[in-house]
């Protein structure tokens, strides 16, 4: 392995270097300025020991760790942010964001070109949790007063953003899969109709705790029998469209993602950007009369589109916009492509810990990963034995550098019996490096399992 000296990327700030000169020389018509004095030595006092500081966390960036979806930024988003912070362009109006807004929405129009969308109505956020908010709000403007529907393994995010709208809110029970169960939501989608009525289901393409997929073919079915509003919360596993290794049932969701009515991607999950990085679309570009406002201060330099004006959020990082389209110039969204292969790498890598873990007698795995994220039990003659086991040997694995995450997860979804829940080991193995680390991550949770006995 890597001495610590190699594991953080440095030679690319000759990259960094190069840029910020280009950038300067297009203000070298502006008139001489001397900009306020830096003391070299206090700045660098203090950001070394903002390194130090930073010394304390996991390491995120290492294949090693596997726990929570934390994926390191790829070098041009990472190069391509710095560069732009130099100008630091907010893209609430062209005014202050001109340069900014344009990748914006070049970069937005090739991630709705993944789902077949060529018209549509999208933007960037500061990431998912507010990008559904936006989705949940037009749905809410569209049918105010009726429900939204979201299975029990969705990010509780949409519960909390439905009371911050004063939208009632329901939760739908899973299959032994992590699945949205379509018949309990027929028999919700039966029972609203009685009463307010369903506004909007929430279909969940890459549950946070498990990868599951919704069965998007279905919803849709249902869709056409009860007329609510179709949202797919893909912020993890959106990008996946593009793998060319999923199995037949998540297959056939990503294919049908486009008649859904709106969509949420996080790229700064899968997408290899900073964190502070969602993205919103809706088919029915129509529904940006419900963010229309006048503002007396803002919209003066041109004519056309101000993205704040079909946005919720007002100042926006334009040096997100800049990394996101950088990254999508390097690494295009098309199917079979370099980008394509990273994520098909990642979940090979899920299936073969998957099939590492069934060779493992003290271990018992949840069905076969549909994307990236593997979760397993750990035996016990309880639940509470089994749960207690599976924190020992995450405290085990982590003191071999083995970071894992653990989650609290119905016991049926490990083959369990009873009602209730169990504490399962879970890893999100989302670099593509991954494939290559199952053989040392088995090993050391072999080892792992021998210490916590």
């Amino acid at each position: 392995m890597a001495s610590a000296k190699t594991q953080l990327d440095k030679d690319s700030l000759a990259v960094l270097r190069a840029a910020v000169d280009r950038l300067d020389a297009g203000f070298a018509a502006l008139p001489q300025y001397e900009p306020a004095a830096l003391d070299a030595r206090a700045l660098e006092t203090i950001l070394l020991e903002a390194a130090q500081r930073m010394q304390d966390n996991f390491p995120y960036f290492h294949p090693l760790y596997a726990g929570q979806m934390l994926k390191p930024p790829h070098p041009i988003a990472r190069l391509a942010y710095a560069m732009a912070m130099y100008i630091n362009p907010n893209n609430h109006a062209l005014d202050g964001g001109r340069a900014s807004s344009a990748l914006e929405k070049e970069a937005v129009a090739e991630i709705a070109a993944m789902f077949g969308w060529g018209e549509f109505l999208g933007h960037l956020t500061s990431g998912g949790t507010f990008a559904n908010l936006e989705a949940l709000w037009v749905a809410g403007q569209l049918a105010p007063g009726k429900k939204v529907l979201a299975s029990k393994q969705a990010h509780y995010t949409h519960s909390r953003i439905s009371s911050v709208l004063r939208l009632e809110f329901e939760a739908v029970a899973c299959d032994d899969l992590g699945r949205m169960d379509l018949a309990a939501l027929e028999a919700k989608l039966k029972q609203g109709s009685v009463g307010g009525g369903v506004a909007t289901v929430v279909a969940t393409l890459g549950t946070t705790a498990t990868g599951s997929v919704d069965p998007l073919p279905g919803l849709l079915d249902l869709k056409e029998r009860y007329n609510f509003r179709l949202h797919a919360d893909a912020a993890y596993g959106g990008y996946f469209t593009l793998a060319g290794n999923l199995g037949p049932e998540a297959r056939a969701a990503f294919d049908r993602m486009g008649e859904c009515d709106s969509i949420v991607i996080d790229p700064h999950k899968h997408g290899l950007q900073p964190y502070g990085c969602g993205c919103v679309l809706f088919r029915d570009a129509s529904v940006g009369r419900f963010y229309k406002h006048d503002s007396p201060y803002t919209y003066f330099s041109s004519g056309d589109l101000h993205l704040g004006e079909i946005t919720l959020e007002c100042s926006r990082a334009g040096a997100a916009a800049v990394a996101l389209w950088a990254t999508q110039k390097l690494l295009p969204l098309e199917k079979g492509g370099e980008f394509a292969q990273r994520l098909e790498a990642s979940r090979a890598a899920a299936l073969a810990l998957h099939a590492k873990l069934q060779t493992e007698p003290s271990f018992l795995p949840a069905s076969a990963p549909e994307l990236d994220i593997v979760t397993w039990a750990v035996r016990g003659k309880t639940a509470s034995e089994a749960s207690a086991r599976a924190r020992k040997i995450f405290e085990e694995a982590a003191k071999r550098n083995l970071h894992l995450a653990l989650a609290e997860l119905p016991r049926r979804f490990f083959g369990l019996g009873g009602q209730g829940t169990v504490t399962a080991l879970r890893s999100v193995l989302m670099k593509p490096e991954h494939k290559d680390w199952v053989e040392p991550i088995a090993k050391i949770l072999a080892e792992a399992v021998e210490k916590a006995g």
